[in-house]
């Protein structure tokens, strides 16, 4: 099985490997195609995180798994096939970067791929190794629509995080930052500032160096989580992107069983005034 996170000095050395597909995803903020028409990694193929859609708006929520169908032509329109080990690649530029690399993941094991891995550090890690780059338009190896399998056990839905914040049965852990977490901002979309009833404050962006792009060392991700206690998760934020870092972390990177991303976030919990918000 391959490892969730890859380093620069493994891609060098498998980059030949007939069965890799190297999607240089890429968030608006960092420049989008015309970052990756300057430098990016041989091989591979530009996808744009907002336009090509891996989250789908429903109403004012934002951050949404998008229909099968349409996941189906994206994976396909970027050459990706079951067999492939699917290279997520990064801009490297921090962690809301990083962040929509582990939502792509995350939506690529939910439709049923198999071995996915994210590179860490992005394109500014395998450029500051000193690693050759190429530019321009790029090629991009069609695939036939993907065969998507929606798969149990990686998403939950509002009607269930009400459950479990009533019944305590899972861990909630909020990726927003503490202005959010308090209350003192909120999201555009939001109806109400706060977080949901006894979730556990995690902000996502203190589990990335700022300087490489990079997740940081095992022992501080351990250190930094530690107040997650064992058992099931559920981890939201605002719109399922940044929350997306903190299930890669606990579920891909430690390995833990029963976490669980709610891509519907506080944009989707407080469309409805009867689900309780604290700011305590």
């Amino acid at each position: 099985m391959a490892d969730a996170l890859v380093s620069p000095e493994w891609l060098a050395a498998h980059l030949d490997a007939p069965n890799l597909a190297l999607i240089d995803l890429r968030v608006p903020a960092d420049g989008g195609r015309t970052a990756y028409e300057t430098a990016h990694i041989p091989g591979a193929v530009f996808s744009d995180y907002a336009a090509d859609g891996w989250r789908h708006k429903v109403g004012n929520v934002p951050g949404l798994l998008p229909e099968p169908a349409h996941l189906a032509a994206l994976f396909g329109r970027l050459g990706i096939a079951p067999e492939k080990h699917v290279i997520l690649i990064p801009a490297g530029t921090g962690a809301n970067d990083l962040a929509a690399s582990a939502r792509a993941y995350w939506t690529l094991k939910i439709m049923g791929h198999a071995t996915v891995s994210i590179l860490d550090g992005g394109t500014r890690g395998w450029v500051n190794a000193g690693r050759t780059i190429e530019w321009g338009a790029g090629n991009v190896p069609k695939a036939p629509p993907y065969p998507v399998s929606p798969q149990p056990g990686y998403r939950q839905d509002s009607a269930a995080v009400l459950v479990a914040a009533s019944g305590k049965t899972h861990a909630l852990v909020d990726a927003r930052s503490a202005s959010y977490f308090s209350g003192k901002e909120k999201a555009s979309e939001a109806k109400r500032a706060g977080h949901i009833p006894g979730a556990i404050s995690a902000d996502y962006a203190h589990l990335v160096n700022p300087t490489t792009g990079a997740l940081k060392p095992r022992a501080d991700l351990d250190a930094l989580l530690a107040s997650v206690p064992k058992g099931p998760v559920i981890s939201y934020c605002n719109t399922g992107h940044t929350a997306a870092l903190n299930w890669f972390v606990l579920s891909e990177i430690f390995g833990r069983p029963d976490v669980t991303l709610y891509d519907g976030s506080m944009t989707d919990w407080t469309q409805d005034e009867t689900r309780p918000v604290s700011t305590e």
